[in-house]
């Protein structure tokens, strides 16, 4: 399955600065500066790795890190929600960290984030943290699946590796780039467009990112929070 990328360029319409906007299998997407897919087509949110109660999985460890991971995703997803007809949010593996996600005050949270939006369409196709932290309580009427989830042009998968007809959408590494500018770089996450393949970065508000480096036939795309942009890297070539 052949892409067509030549033509990614900034949206200028109401509501979408920093966007860019790329050919998939055929199929006109959105890249968002904040880290996330849009399908304007099936009106679909597509997002890889939120990782929602991975701050109190680290707690319930006694690592002491900050609250108010689960408001900020949120928070970040209304704000998606705001400036895009979304009627389906799709989400690309490891919506649940751990069974601690399941602590009361995280899943009271989304409980009441979902009953505001009782309209709009959840699907999880579940990721190797969602096979050990469990499904989400019903009550959050979130449709549960597992790779691949087969939606012409695309397979939706959490893992990139998967062999599957059609053209992949996936998460898992949490892609990051090393931007460097003399003595000065900087870590950013990014997207990775390939041929067969587009790998998502990670949207949750605690998840960290894995530098990366674009296989052959493969090209990069950064984000800054408020743009995306092409990087011209040379990709990185395996050894025999």
């Amino acid at each position: 399955m052949r892409i067509a990328i030549d033509k990614a360029q900034h949206v200028e319409e109401a509501g979408t600065q920093g966007t860019l906007a790329i050919e998939l299998a055929g199929e006109r997407v959105l890249l968002l500066p904040e880290k996330a897919l849009y399908w304007p087509r099936e009106k679909m949110l597509i997002i890889a790795d939120i990782h929602f109660g991975k701050a109190a999985s680290f707690r319930a460890l006694g690592v002491p890190v900050p609250g108010g991971t689960t408001a900020a995703n949120l928070h970040a997803l209304d704000a998606l929600l705001a400036r895009h007809a979304v009627r389906e949010i799709l989400f690309l593996g490891d919506f649940l960290h751990a069974k601690a996600a399941h602590a009361e005050a995280t899943m009271t949270a989304i409980h009441g984030w979902r009953l505001a939006r009782p309209s709009l369409k959840l699907t999880v196709v579940r990721g190797n943290h969602d096979a050990h932290a469990g499904d989400p309580p019903a009550r959050l009427s979130i449709d549960m699946v597992d790779e691949p989830l087969r939606q012409a042009p695309f397979a939706f998968c959490h893992h990139p590796d998967l062999l599957v007809p059609g053209y992949l959408m996936a998460g898992h590494v949490h892609p990051v780039y090393r931007l460097r500018a003399g003595w000065d770089s900087l870590l950013l996450p990014c997207f990775l467009v390939g041929e067969g393949r587009v790998v998502l970065p990670a949207f949750g508000a605690f998840t960290g990112g894995h530098p990366v480096l674009p296989e052959p036939g493969e090209r990069l795309f950064v984000t800054s929070g408020d743009t995306v942009v092409e990087v011209p890297v040379k990709p990185h070539v395996r050894p025999e």
